[in-house]
């Protein structure tokens, strides 16, 4: 299951509120590149019928059921990269590029 984490999910309800989006879903999308490597696409969009639904930490989350293999087990977090630049990342085990987190 897709999940997101609090820093994350504190990220994403301040985005919608500022951008007058409140009340829509979070889409997401993914695509595996040649490499392996794993493409992430996100906004705010309207459910449809035929769209997988969860919630993680109070976010309602959307996405085509044929993104559902690549997404599962992945987990959406907001986090410094450097210095004061903040970022959305993507922990996903079937990304060739995905390195565990380290303890401590």
């Amino acid at each position: 299951m897709f999940k997101v984490t609090e820093a994350a999910a504190k990220q994403v309800l301040s985005a919608a509120k500022q951008g007058g989006t409140e009340g829509l879903s979070l889409r997401l999308a993914a695509s595996q590149k040649p490499d392996g490597s794993i493409d992430y696409h996100m906004g705010f969009d309207d459910a449809t019928d035929e769209d997988i639904r969860i919630t993680s930490q109070g976010i309602d989350i959307v996405m085509a059921p044929e993104y559902t293999p690549l997404l599962a087990e992945t987990t959406m977090d907001f986090v410094e990269i450097e210095s004061g630049q903040f970022n959305f990342i993507f922990l996903n085990p079937k990304d060739a590029n995905y390195s565990p987190p380290q303890e401590g």
